[in-house]
């Protein structure tokens, strides 16, 4: 990434921080009233003097570890279950319907549940982390299994190659775009899920934290643990995001000098970026007549008026 667009990036923040300050010191109370919130200012110092505290530490590892085993497990269980679903027509008639009426219930709901099946509130937040991400892992990885051609799997099998080099060395490397594209979804929806968990039924944590400063009504304390979540959550999303970059460097690289010309101009310029003119396609040869028919289309040579009668009828 160049300098101009980190600076670009770093000016959007701190416009949005500026906006904050604004309406916060004025005490806008229009439609939307801001006269209850912190400042900048205030949310920074409250950050501050909580960095400098063991609870807050503590805090900060009990939500990573809760949401590191969660996702985990929900990755290695989704990319099989989906592969499984997207190769098997016995995996998808068993599995297939109970997913499907299991995906539509939000994992918050499972709180409940995760109470009654699991002896320590730890492994129902897990359980409940697991659950969120475990989906969009599952349907990414269905459908990138799914759309591969299977030009490449004969050819594996052209070479002698069985059903385990199928699936290591081209189901699994093929699927990996899509794959990771349903990772970076799930651990933002794990996020969510691990914080209303730990708000929920949580003994540590950022959303506990976060849930009880807002009973004390302590709002400089709310807003430290929604930067602090905010953070968390950028940082695990551009490991993954850095993870699929480096496992899928054969993809083609983006051209960083503009976007892709659209294919009408492709169209018109006949070749896309960069790339240059298509050299003609040579006149292919004239395939030879049979002798018969050849006699029969150049018509009577010269010299003789009529064809030989051996030669007026074409032999199949």
């Amino acid at each position: 990434m160049t300098g101009g667009r980190w600076l670009l990036r770093a000016a959007s923040l701190g416009a949005a921080l500026l906006v904050w300050q604004g309406l916060t010191s004025l005490d806008v109370n229009a439609w939307l009233r801001f006269e209850q919130f912190p400042t900048v200012g205030e949310v920074a110092g409250a950050f501050a003097e909580r960095a400098g505290t063991g609870p807050f530490w503590q805090d900060l590892a009990s939500s990573l570890r809760r949401i590191v085993t969660g996702f985990v497990l929900a990755a290695v269980a989704g990319v099989a279950v989906g592969t499984a679903i997207a190769r098997s027509r016995i995996a998808a008639d068993v599995l297939g319907p109970l997913l499907e009426v299991l995906r539509p219930v939000p994992a918050i709901a499972l709180v409940p549940v995760a109470i009654l099946l699991f002896p320590s509130n730890e492994q129902g937040i897990v359980f409940i982390t697991c659950t969120a991400a475990f989906f969009p892992v599952l349907v990414s990885t269905r459908h990138a299994v799914g759309a591969l051609t299977p030009v490449w799997e004969e050819a594996v099998l052209t070479m002698g190659g069985g059903r385990a080099r199928i699936l290591f060395s081209v189901v699994l490397p093929g699927a990996l775009p899509g794959i990771f594209g349903g990772l970076s979804v799930g651990i933002g929806v794990a996020w969510i899920c691990v914080i209303s968990a730990e708000m929920i039924s949580g003994e540590y944590g950022v959303g506990y934290r976060t849930w009880q400063d807002y009973t004390v009504i302590d709002y400089p304390g709310v807003f430290v643990g929604m930067v602090t979540i905010g953070a968390l959550g950028w940082l695990t999303s551009t490991a993954v995001e850095r993870a699929g970059r480096r496992l899928t460097r054969w993809l083609p690289a983006r051209d960083p000098s503009g976007p892709v010309p659209s294919s009408a101009a492709r169209t018109r310029t006949g070749r896309g970026p960069g790339r240059s003119p298509r050299a003609p396609l040579p006149t292919p040869l004239p395939t030879p007549l049979p002798t018969a028919a050849r006699a029969v289309a150049t018509g009577p040579r010269s010299g003789s008026g009529t064809l030989p009668e051996q030669t007026r009828e074409v032999t199949p």
